[in-house]
């Protein structure tokens, strides 16, 4: 949707200036010796084939008058062109999240965006087949796009395609600081889902444990860790200690610093020892 090209001092004006008329233009400041800078450079790249902007790569040690003319001191150092203005947009390396969440504010469009909202308009309207097939394809375009990834697993979440969801989110690694929380707080939709839904023996703690599971879907999460600790209390082996991983799995949703995990995180401890 976009391009990536390098730019010197003769083709600046042309390719950064005359261009940001059409498009904006990301104005990539960068060095050879720059670690960060080789980072950055591919995520650029990358972002440039999904978003609507130009990247203009401009090495500082060929062209120090640009690097003069728009005050770079530090490298990578990343302004932002649009109707013949250079503005400042950032210095230094960010993650590909934080990336997208600046393009978002230059209200810079994505491909990738724009065909999930067509997705989830098809969806809306209960044309789920044509949105599934639209989703595969743009995942077999896409393989390495995790956040793609978890769009896809929240749509079939939606759609209680419990299966399909599970695959794809063991393709996101714990060890993944940018994607991994997300991932995680699917995983633990995922399984209350499964368990709102799972057979029991229809003794009063499984029924108990089956609405708890359902009061998670409902969002209602304190009346859901309430019973569940008071299943827990009650029968710790009961599901295999099915209470206390159902707790965690609601800290996982809710987040470590919620309050009711930091609450019901205490309770926990306190019940079990």
């Amino acid at each position: 949707m976009g391009a990536s090209l390098s730019v010197n001092q003769a083709t600046f004006t042309t390719e950064v200036i005359e261009k940001s008329h059409e498009k904006p233009v990301l104005v990539d400041f960068f060095a050879q010796w720059c670690g960060p800078c080789q980072m950055l450079k591919p995520v650029l790249e990358k972002l440039a084939q999904e978003y609507d902007f130009v990247l203009a790569k401009v090495d500082i040690d060929q062209n120090p008058e640009l690097a003069h003319t728009y005050g770079v001191e530090g490298v990578p150092d990343v302004k932002v062109a649009v109707n013949g203005t250079v503005t400042d947009g950032f210095v230094g390396m960010l993650p590909e999240p934080k990336l997208r969440e600046f393009l978002a504010q230059l209200q810079i469009t994505s491909v990738l965006d724009e065909a999930l909202e067509a997705i989830y308009a098809d969806a809306a309207i209960g044309n789920v087949a044509q949105a599934e097939t639209r989703l595969r394809s743009l995942l077999e375009q896409h393989p390495d796009n995790r956040g793609l990834t978890l769009e896809a697993a929240n749509f079939y979440i939606e759609a209680d395609r419990l299966d399909v969801a599970e695959t794809l989110l063991a393709k996101i690694q714990d060890y993944d600081k940018e994607y991994a929380p997300h991932a995680k707080t699917l995983k633990a939709l995922v399984q209350f889902k499964q368990l709102a839904t799972q057979p029991g023996d229809d003794s009063d703690l499984d029924r108990a444990f089956q609405h708890a599971a359902n009061l998670v879907l409902d969002e209602n999460y304190a009346a859901a860790l309430e019973q569940f600790l008071t299943i827990l209390t009650h029968d710790r082996r009961f599901r295999d200690d099915g209470a206390r991983k159902a707790m965690v799995a609601v800290f996982d949703l809710l987040g470590d610093n919620h309050a009711l995990t930091k609450d019901y995180r205490k309770r926990l401890v306190m019940a079990l020892y």
